[in-house]
């Protein structure tokens, strides 16, 4: 959680991938990385990009538990209607019933991949 404002805040933003990717790009164009590190790095930010989505979708339950309306959710999706939040809320609920038991199951699959 961010000290100055007190709500909870993304652990990366689109500003720090944008800068990670320039300064990446420039070591890949200075033949700085070779082919197998871009490899491993292509599967280190696809594991990454799955746990933002799981962190999504705890947010995305936890947020309809606090009241939240798919209204109110539905331009974070890109869309100015409710089908978007509404079909992924299904989706999870097929796997958990709220964001506890979403969290229950992500702890569960982090400690299977150890």
């Amino acid at each position: 959680m961010s000290e100055s404002s007190g709500r909870p805040r993304a652990p990366i933003t689109e500003a720090d991938v944008l800068a990670w990717l320039e300064t990446t790009a420039a070591a890949v164009q200075a033949g700085e990385v070779s082919a197998p590190e871009l490899i491993e790095l292509l599967g280190e930010l696809r594991r990454a990009s799955a746990a933002c989505a799981d962190a999504s979708d705890w947010a995305l339950l936890a947020a309809r538990e606090e009241g939240a309306s798919l209204r109110q959710i539905a331009p974070v999706f890109g869309k100015g209607y409710v089908r978007a939040p509404a079909a992924r809320l299904e989706k999870l609920h097929r796997q958990a019933q709220n964001a506890s038991q979403w969290l229950a199951i992500l702890r569960h699959k982090n400690e299977g991949a150890r």
